[in-house]
C-alpha cells in the first residue's frame, strides 16, 4: 500500500488532486464526553454558568469543520455544503456526538467531520471544565463515507 501524502523521495506533500472529479462525498464521525452524571445534567438543562454549551458547542463543531485545512497541515480546503452536528445524551454519563459533513468536490470531507466532533467536544470541556476537569474525550471515529475513488465505507462495529 502506497501513502499519497508521501512523494518519491518518502517526504510529506499536499496530494495533487486536479484530476480527480468532482462527486457528491458525504462523511459521518462520532465521538464521546464521558464525564460525572451532575455534568451530564447541567448541560443539557443550561445550569452552567458559560452559557448554551449545546449551541456553542454546535456552532464550534460547524467552524471547526470549515477551519480543518487551516489546522492539518496537508488537508485542502474545502467548500462545505453542509455540516450537522447532533449532540445528545447517551447514557446519565456520557455525552454523544454525532457530526455530518458534506460536498461535492475533488476529496473527501472525512477529516472535516472529525474535527468538528473533536471541536465540539472540546467546547463542552471548556463550557463544563469549572464544575468537571475528569471528563474524558474519547472514542473519536469515522463511522461512514461515500463518494470519490475509493468508494464507500461503513464502519461493521
Amino acid at each position: 500500500m502506497t501513502l499519497t501524502h508521501l512523494n518519491a523521495r518518502g517526504e510529506a506533500h499536499m496530494v495533487d488532486i486536479a484530476g480527480k472529479s468532482d462527486t457528491k462525498r458525504i462523511a459521518k464521525a462520532c465521538g464521546t464526553v464521558t464525564c460525572k452524571a451532575t455534568t451530564v445534567e447541567a448541560i443539557f438543562r443550561d445550569g452552567l454558568k458559560k452559557g448554551d454549551a449545546l449551541a456553542t458547542a454546535r456552532i464550534a463543531g460547524i467552524m471547526g469543520a470549515k477551519k480543518t485545512s487551516e489546522i492539518i497541515p496537508l488537508c485542502h480546503p474545502i467548500a462545505l455544503s453542509h455540516v450537522s452536528v447532533d449532540i445528545t445524551q447517551k447514557n446519565s454519563t456520557q455525552i454523544l456526538i454525532e457530526v455530518s459533513a458534506q460536498s461535492t468536490g475533488k476529496t473527501g470531507v472525512e477529516m472535516e467531520a472529525l474535527s468538528a466532533v473533536s471541536i465540539a467536544a472540546l467546547t463542552l470541556y471548556d463550557m463544563a471544565k469549572a464544575i468537571d476537569k475528569n471528563m474524558i474525550i474519547g472514542d473519536i471515529k469515522l463511522l461512514e463515507k461515500s463518494g470519490g475513488k475509493s468508494g464507500d465505507f461503513v464502519r461493521e462495529d
